[in-house]
């Protein structure tokens, strides 16, 4: 057997295992393995346990947004999906993480901070009493710095502390299986 002989096949037995598992009905998309039953989801409701103004929305919408970008999951409304997302943040936590000195050291003024969001979710199948992927915990987090104005600059971090969060759970849910 000549050597190019040899190496094609070894690379038809290399590749062997893989023309069999592809009719097993798993999906393999750019990251995830889904179940083959599982096609649609939908975000229900994000509860908001903390004082943070529009946190439940924000994280909703970052966690529809994950969904649609990773492509594993058709986002759906509620009445016409496989399965439900529901979500409850949980802690929106504020800290500085360095601090500038303003007037010959005297005055020191707060120049960079931390804003960490925690998200606990669980996926449901309508009419099911056991959860699809059972109660888990992510959280994201996001600096910024005062600029022109701080209410700006802590919205902006906020939203993007959901994106971080609701890229975890997006991840975690399509490959929980």
């Amino acid at each position: 057997m000549t050597c190019s002989n040899l190496f094609r096949f070894s690379v038809f037995f290399l590749l062997l295992p893989f023309f069999f598992s592809a009719g097993c009905g798993y999906r393999i998309g750019a990251r995830t393995l889904m179940h083959p039953q599982i096609k649609t989801i939908a975000v229900g409701e994000i509860k908001n346990d903390t004082l943070e103004m529009l946190a439940g929305s924000i994280m909703r919408q970052q966690l529809c947004e994950r969904f649609q970008f990773d492509g594993a999951l058709t986002l759906k409304n509620p009445g016409h999906s496989d399965c439900i997302l529901y979500g409850k943040i949980t802690s929106v936590t504020n800290r500085t993480i360095r601090e500038d000195s303003m007037d010959n050291d005297v005055t020191f003024r707060p120049a960079e901070f931390e804003i960490t969001v925690k998200l606990e979710y669980t996926v449901l199948i309508p009419g099911r009493g056991e959860p699809l992927v059972r109660t888990r915990t992510v959280s994201g987090s996001a600096n910024y710095q005062i600029l022109a104005d701080p209410a700006t600059s802590r919205a902006n971090a906020l939203k993007q502390a959901c994106y971080n969060a609701a890229k975890l759970a997006v991840e975690y849910t399509t490959e929980a299986w």
